[in-house]
């Protein structure tokens, strides 16, 4: 059943552009914290898809000790989804995986091999910790460029340790690293703190690009209920940031 949302013609879900690319999901089944089965998958897939969303980078955690993702189970199930997407004949999809890599312990051992998912063979979702950022965190940074990377920032405007020193943001910029906004955050989904700081970055140009993050039903639920007409403003241009990725594959 549609929901009040999905018909207000003012909602987000109205406003992706033609290639749009969700970078940021976490699509794949029992591999992280999002979807639990191949059915939820097909299910949140479907839905994206009604709002024009058909190229996905799906990225599950890569987390020491909480998520031991690799490049190789990754793809494995990746393999596993897309197959089971033909037998529910789904072919207007495009499904790409890469990871969403916490910047922990065991990260620089990661960086050091050069076997990461990467969104188009260069850039590197990467993620902080919500209590407070690596202290080497500016190192860090630069040895992923030295890769050859280009590191994106999940949703930085979800680190509350950068909400009462909003002047780090452009710190991170001016080292090399680009930002992705949650959707979510233009809802109260996170708190009004986060929809705060996600507007004014917005307002600053200092996002890159957007994603999702969807794992569950309840996130695309709430998806469909931003509709706040300034905000909805603010991101529309940055959305076709997104597609300009298909560009460079």
């Amino acid at each position: 059943m549609l929901s009040f949302f999905r018909k207000n013609k003012n909602s987000i879900t109205t406003l992706f552009p033609d290639n749009y690319v969700d970078i940021h999901s976490h699509l794949l089944p029992n591999i992280d914290d999002g979807s639990k089965s191949f059915e939820e998958s097909v299910a949140l897939i479907k839905r994206l898809s009604n709002y024009g969303i058909k190229n996905f980078v799906i990225t599950p955690h890569i987390m020491d000790g909480v998520w031991n993702n690799t490049p190789r189970n990754i793809n494995q199930k990746l393999f596993e989804f897309t197959n089971y997407l033909k037998t529910q004949e789904i072919y207007d999809i495009n499904i790409r995986a890469a990871a969403e890599y916490m910047i922990d312990a065991n990260f620089e051992i990661l960086l050091s091999k050069k076997k990461l998912l990467t969104i188009n063979d260069k850039y590197l979702l990467i993620e902080l910790s919500y209590f407070n950022p690596p202290i080497n965190l500016k190192e860090i940074l630069f040895k992923i460029q030295i890769a050859g990377y280009q590191p994106i920032l999940a949703h930085p405007e979800r680190y509350t340790f950068y909400h009462s020193n909003y002047k780090e943001f452009f710190k991170l910029k001016e080292r090399g690293c680009l930002f992705q906004l949650n959707l979510l955050s233009l809802s109260q989904h996170y708190g009004s703190k986060t929809t705060k700081i996600a507007e004014q970055l917005l307002k600053d140009n200092l996002i890159d690009f957007t994603g999702t993050d969807t794992h569950n039903n309840h996130h695309l639920n709430v998806l469909e209920t931003i509709n706040n007409r300034k905000l909805l403003k603010l991101v529309a241009p940055v959305l076709e940031h997104n597609s300009k990725l298909l560009q460079h594959n």
